[in-house]
Parts: C-alpha cells; structure tokens; sequence
C-alpha cells in the first residue's frame, strides 16, 4: 500500500549521492576502496520513494556538485535534500554534504555532520557509546606495526583487527581476526597502509550478529531485527568477507547462523539500538549493529547513520518480509522525515500500523 500523499504542494527532493562510477579509484589503493558507495539502481529507489508521495526528485551529485552549485547558485527550487553520499578521504568525509546544506539553508533528511562524524570514527563512537551505558568491547587504537608489537592488548587472543574510519566492512579480511603478536602486527601495518588511518583492535566476540534498522522521530522506532550470517573457519560476519577485494574461494564461503533470537533478546538489541540513536543525536533513520559476547550479551559494534538503502540491503530485507515493494517502505521512511521538518501531513507507521 502507497502512503498518503502530502497536503501540501508537491517537494522538489534533491538527491546527494555517489555511484561506484563517481571517483576515479586510487593508485595503488585498496580492491575496496569505493564499497561505501551505491549502484545507480540505489538512487533509482530513492526516486520512486519520492514519486509515492507525490514529490519531484532531482539529482544533485556528489558532494563536491553541490560545492559547484552552491558557488553558480544553479540550487534554487530545492526544497530538502536527501543525502546519501560517503565523500571519501577524511573522518569528517560523511558531513560534506550535510554541512554545504546547513550552509546554504537547505533541510537535510537524516543526521546532521557532528553525528555523522562522531559515530565514522570507530574508536570516538564506542567511548560515546560506552560514556552512555551501551555496552563495547574493550579495545585500543594502533597507527604503526611497533606499536602492535609493543602496546599493551585489549585482551586475550583472538582480537579483531580494522580501519578506524571505514565503513561498508572496508580493509576486512579473514587475516582480520588474528591470533598472535605477529599476526597483530601484520594486520595492523597493512590497515595502516592501505587505508592511511590507524587500525582499532578490538576483543573478538564469539556471538551471532544482528543489525537494527531505526527509522522516525518523536519517538523513533525500532525495527525487526535481522540476523547476519557468520563464515563458518572464522567466524567474520560473511557480509564483510563477500564485499569487495576479499579473494572468493572456489564454491564460495561456508557460513552458519549461530543465534536463536527470542523475544527478550530482540527486545533488548531493540532498546540498544534506540539507545545508540538517541546517543548520537541520529534522525529520520540509521543501523545498529550488535554481536553476542560468550555469555550471550549484545555488544556495540557500530551505529551508521548514513545506512544503505539498496534493494539487498537491511531495508530491502524488511521491505520483503513485510511483502511490499522496497521503494514503498522508503516511501514511509521518507514521509516521516519530511513530516519531522514540517514538509509534510500526517503519515502511517513505516511498520503498516
């Protein structure tokens, strides 16, 4: 079922986005160096959320576009922007486009730049997270091989090893969980080598994994929790090990479902997960994603604001199980957000209540 259309005039939507097309990739830099990024067909679903309410869309670009067009002031007649773009280079990479925006007086759909910022920097997130009451593992930042031969650890082996800024799973490997010293070093110099950022070493949890989607506002809502399927050797999330520059091996990766998600569990990553919403000051919609500690405790791994709304995605997920079209449950995410801003009438739950 399509939501309500809008009482008010129909919104001229400015779409913010990069495709795997929009930076040339760099010398020498990682396989996945642009997976944060999103197919054209992504962008495509954003339009037809916008068409299901009866509003214009209009691409925008890249961040650096919306510099241009901001500078020959070629952005008059948008009404609002729904952003959805990475940037690249920097931890402050994902506040771009929102920051132009504030800049020029334009409403933004989502986060504003310090949440974006806050919660990209992994180590800055879980000591936001942990100051708050959610639960992290306990961890340490290392930006060179000695100090992974020399600092102290976080705890007992294994530990995990990535990127500090990175998202989309970025820089993991199976080499990402490591056993030793001398696998700790290894990983660590080739994080800070490829990525040009320190590595965050973290306790290896050995529990399922599940992602939160969190959607609305005045209150925001919690979603259906979706467990992540778990490479059967390593116990790496296999989403992480099938996205790009991870070499497939021949017939693909074993992968085993671990947890058993009750009730009280899904409850209790639901309340987290709003926890963590509200924490880093997040809106309109955002992923959290937990893994079980060996007692069977959910433990913080990230928040993303900026979550992907790709068909295979978190949301094409629920959208399916729910039985409807993606670009309809978009469609609900989007007319809440609008309403959050006062763009938009009353709208129905992206639950179909």
């Amino acid at each position: 079922m399509t939501p309500a259309r809008s009482h008010l005039r129909p919104l001229e939507i400015g779409l913010v986005s990069e495709t795997f097309d929009t930076y040339p990739s760099p010398e020498g830099g990682p396989a996945d160096a642009h997976a944060e990024y999103e197919p054209l067909a992504t962008v495509e679903l954003l339009e037809q959320a916008v068409g299901h309410l009866g509003h214009r869309s209009r691409r925008l670009g890249a961040p650096r576009d919306v510099l241009s067009a901001l500078s020959a002031g070629t952005l008059g007649g948008v009404d609002v922007v729904w952003n959805i773009a990475e940037g690249y280079g920097s931890r402050n990479r994902e506040a771009w486009a929102p920051a132009l925006l504030e800049m020029a007086g334009i409403p933004c759909l989502g986060s504003d730049g310090l949440s974006l910022s806050l919660s990209l920097d992994k180590a800055w997130a879980n000591r936001w997270a942990a100051a708050g009451g959610v639960p992290v593992a306990p961890q340490v930042v290392m930006a060179s091989r000695r100090e992974a031969e020399e600092s102290p650890l976080p705890g007992p082996f294994p530990l995990f090893v990535k990127p500090c800024w990175e998202g989309t799973s970025k820089g993991i490997r199976r080499t990402s969980r490591v056993e030793d010293r001398s696998a700790l070093a290894e990983e660590v110099a080739r994080v800070v080598a490829d990525y040009g950022q320190p590595a965050l070493v973290e306790r290896f949890l050995p529990g399922a994994e599940y992602t939160v989607s969190v959607v609305g506002y005045a209150p925001p809502r919690a979603l259906p929790v979706l467990q992540r399927a778990l490479e059967t050797a390593s116990g790496i999330g296999l989403h992480a090990l099938e996205g790009a520059g991870n070499p497939q091996p021949e017939g693909g990766y074993g992968h085993r479902l671990p947890g058993e998600l009750d009730a009280e569990l899904e409850a209790r990553l639901q309340f987290l997960a709003l926890q963590a919403f509200s924490l880093f000051g997040c809106l309109d919609f955002a992923r959290v994603d937990f893994r079980l500690d060996e007692t069977g405790a959910p433990v913080f791994l990230e928040i993303n604001p900026l979550p992907t709304f790709a068909a295979d995605g978190s949301f094409g997920i629920l959208a399916e199980l729910e039985g409807r079209p993606v670009a309809d449950l978009l469609a609900d995410v989007l007319a809440e957000a609008l309403g959050r801003l006062g763009l938009a009438g009353p709208v129905r739950s992206s639950s179909g209540a």
